[in-house]
Order: structure tokens, then C-alpha cells, then sequence
């Protein structure tokens, strides 16, 4: 056999080799997700970050997503919708496709409802800004689908504090946990290290005890009906939102400033 039939053989193997090796590492799995961000791309296609109860945060191109009809997909694709998803995945790519999908549940308040829908873009823009890498948190995933579930049947007075709820629990799920060792003594919140300090140590990083004493106060609130019994008004709330916008800015390289703070509060009471 010469030497130029050996090698076009040996290629050919390589060849199939390369596409045998391409077929195994993209597989087909079955995943929920939660739709974070939707861009437009080409004429009718989109790009849609989900992040996912499998594989985390992901990428997957949707062509066709924009088409006019009965097959048009655009409507999955909204922030904060909660997906049951075929995909094919391959670690090797930045950019996933989707086989199929459907509602994993269907909200009845979050997409119709002003002040619901703001807050579930609040919870979708705090993780963008906070889940930046593709690694797989399924204890995460399920805290975030259970609290866009929680939000859509909760009461009036729940989903007023329901964003400051969110943000103190994802904190803590992201390793930067606020610490509730309020007392008559330490009644001092201090911004920079989430802990409560004594009032002689006071600095430019702690907020006042009037504010210290409402984030103790929401910070006992394990589950989401606990929120029922605590009144604030829509100043302490949202002053209580821009110190955790600034705790955040402490602990995620990159946070940058939350484009949502401004729409909760001109609609929240």
C-alpha cells in the first residue's frame, strides 16, 4: 500500500473519529430552566439566557423564535418564565440549541400583574448580574423556581417585601450570607460585612437603627409568608433596597448598578 493511500485512510479515520467524538459530547437532555434574557438575532432567531436546573446559566440559539403564526415560539421566551426543555448540550460550545420545549408552570398573576411582573424582572435582573458562569447549582435553581412560584400566588403584603426577601436569601445561597446577630447591644447594620455591630463602632458602612431594625426584621423571615406581619412603608423599602444593591456591589466583581430599583420603587406602596 503506498504511502499516499495510507495516509487518506488514516485521515478518513480521524474524520469519523472527530464526528463519532462530536455526536457523544452533544447529547440530548431534559432540564427545567428559568428564562433570564432574551436578545434579537438575524431577522427572526433570538439568543436566550436560561439558567438551568442541569447545566446553569446557558446560552441556546432559538432560530425562528420571531416568526408570525402557530409555530412561533416568541412567547416562551419571556423573562422569568419557568420552561421544561429538551436541549442538546455540548460543553465544548458557548451556544446551545433547544430540541423542544414547553411551560413547566404557568404563571396565573406574574405576566398580567404590574407590581408582580416588576419584582419577577427585579429577581431576573439580580441573576443575570449574579450568575456569570455556567456551573450547575440545582439547590439554587430550585430557590429561585419556588420563589417565582411563591410570588405569583402571594398577598398583597408578602409581595411588597418580596424583593428584599429574595435578595437577603440569594445572598446567602451565593456565599455571602447577611448575619442576624441583631441585638439591643449590636443594633448597628454593617453594610460592608452584613453583620450587625455596637453603635460606638459606628462608620461611613453602617445605616441607621431605625433601617438596621427592618433588616433584622426581614431577615428572620425564612419563608415567604413570613413578609405578612411586616409593615413598611415604600421609602424604608426602598432605602433597604439600595443597601442590599450596595452589599451586592461589595461581594459580585462587576454588579454595576440594578436598572429595575427605579420601576419597584415609583409602583410599590
Amino acid at each position: 500500500m503506498s504511502k499516499k493511500i495510507s495516509f487518506q485512510i488514516i485521515c478518513s479515520f480521524a474524520v469519523i473519529f472527530e464526528l463519532s467524538h462530536f455526536q457523544i459530547l452533544t447529547l440530548i437532555h431534559t432540564t427545567k430552566g428559568i428564562v433570564i434574557r432574551t436578545v434579537k438575532y438575524g431577522e427572526t432567531s433570538v439568543i436566550v439566557s436560561i439558567f438551568t436546573e442541569l447545566f446553569g446559566i446557558q446560552s441556546y440559539l432559538v432560530n425562528g423564535a420571531r416568526t408570525s403564526g402557530k409555530s412561533t415560539k416568541a412567547h416562551f421566551f419571556q423573562p422569568s418564565s419557568l420552561l421544561e426543555m429538551q436541549v442538546y448540550h455540548n460543553e465544548l460550545k458557548n451556544l446551545q440549541r433547544i430540541k423542544d420545549l414547553k411551560w413547566s408552570s404557568l404563571y396565573k398573576n406574574i405576566f398580567s400583574e404590574v407590581t408582580k411582573n416588576a419584582i419577577a424582572l427585579y429577581i431576573v435582573e439580580l441573576l443575570q448580574k449574579c450568575l456569570k458562569q455556567p456551573e450547575t447549582n440545582e439547590e439554587l435553581f430550585h430557590f429561585c423556581e419556588d420563589a417565582f412560584l411563591q410570588l405569583d400566588i402571594s398577598t398583597n403584603s408578602v409581595t411588597a417585601n418580596f424583593p428584599i426577601y429574595f435578595a437577603v436569601h440569594l445572598a446567602q445561597m451565593l456565599g455571602f450570607r447577611l448575619l442576624d446577630n441583631y441585638s439591643e447591644e449590636r443594633n448597628i447594620f454593617n453594610l460592608q460585612e452584613g453583620i450587625f455591630s455596637e453603635e460606638q463602632s459606628a462608620s461611613p458602612h453602617h445605616v441607621n437603627k431605625e433601617i438596621s431594625h427592618h433588616i433584622a426584621e426581614l431577615l428572620r423571615a425564612l419563608q415567604p409568608q413570613d413578609l405578612e406581619g411586616i409593615k413598611l412603608n415604600r421609602r424604608t423599602r426602598f432605602s433597604i433596597l439600595k443597601i442590599l444593591e450596595n452589599y451586592y456591589l461589595w461581594h459580585v466583581p462587576e454588579f454595576g448598578k440594578m436598572k429595575t430599583l427605579n420601576v419597584l420603587s415609583e409602583i410599590m406602596g
